[in-house]
């Protein structure tokens, strides 16, 4: 017979949240502090959210970030789709091993290799077609896509996988044409895949700090970029400042998410 021990239990829960949300609130509290010494608590105030809406580069480098994002998310989605669908719809075809190979290659790869690799490859693109001049933010995004679309495809593979074939099988049997079921029947079955694939590519281009770094170029810094320079120079409080608003505006979205999962929870078992 086990014995529960819930103190125990609840301690090592406790310990476990503090250790990986304490440092995030003692940078929530410190965005607030008076002092521009962010150890030294000096009284409550505001004035560093006022200075980051004052901070062109802070600004500058978040609207280069969400551009590259935005852009890499829906590119690395119309990919990865195609990917997925190809590997789980088309059976054995000729280069589907070499397809899989290269489409999970990115996943295990290091972020420096990818970096370095993406850059010669523009070097010498540059060379030889004069395309792309120079890096920038389309360097970026091609960089950001070429491993954000593995993690689409690996995502939308999953959900195909599960997916009934006799729903398309039965379309084709009435006479739809493949591009009828699969923008008609497989597109809205595997809808919530991409979106969650669009999501994820999306915070991986947000955050990516490696790979930007080997393929960005003059005027084309993203916000990661831009904060570990100015961290390196010492944390300052503007930079406590951003990560609380990025902060809120994550758990806004989170909490939006998962009470519109809970009413459609509610709705399905009120159906039934």
């Amino acid at each position: 017979m086990t014995v529960r021990r819930p103190t125990l239990v609840f301690s090592l829960l406790a310990f476990g949240y503090a250790f990986l949300y304490a440092p995030i609130v003692s940078l929530v509290v410190y965005s607030f502090n008076e002092s521009r010494l962010v150890t030294v608590w000096a009284g409550f105030s505001t004035k560093w959210y006022v200075s980051l809406l004052e901070n062109e580069q802070l600004l500058g480098a978040a609207w280069v970030s969400l551009r590259i994002a935005v852009m890499n998310a829906t590119l690395a989605v119309i990919l990865g789709t195609l990917i997925g669908v190809a590997l789980v719809r088309f059976g054995h075809f000729r280069g589907r091993s070499m397809l899989a190979l290269m489409a999970g290659a990115p996943l295990v790869m290091p972020d420096v290799i990818l970096g370095l690799s993406s850059l010669l490859l523009f070097v010498s693109m540059e060379q030889l077609l004069g395309w792309p001049d120079g890096r920038g933010m389309t360097t970026i995004t091609i960089a950001h896509v070429t491993f954000s679309m593995a993690y689409v495809a690996v995502i939308v593979q999953s959900r195909l996988g599960r997916l009934d074939p006799s729903l398309e099988e039965a379309a084709m049997d009435l006479g739809a044409r493949p591009w009828k079921v699969f923008f008609a029947i497989t597109l809205p079955l595997i809808a919530p895949a991409i979106a969650a694939g669009w999501l994820l590519a999306f915070t991986l281009s947000l955050d990516d700090l490696v790979i930007a770094s080997f393929t960005s170029g003059p005027g084309a810094s993203t916000l990661p970029m831009v904060v570990y320079s100015s961290v390196r120079l010492g944390v300052s409080p503007e930079i406590n400042a951003l990560a609380t608003v990025l902060v809120v505006f994550v758990s806004t979205g989170i909490i939006i998410a998962g009470i519109s999962m809970q009413r459609r929870a509610r709705r399905d078992a009120a159906a039934r």
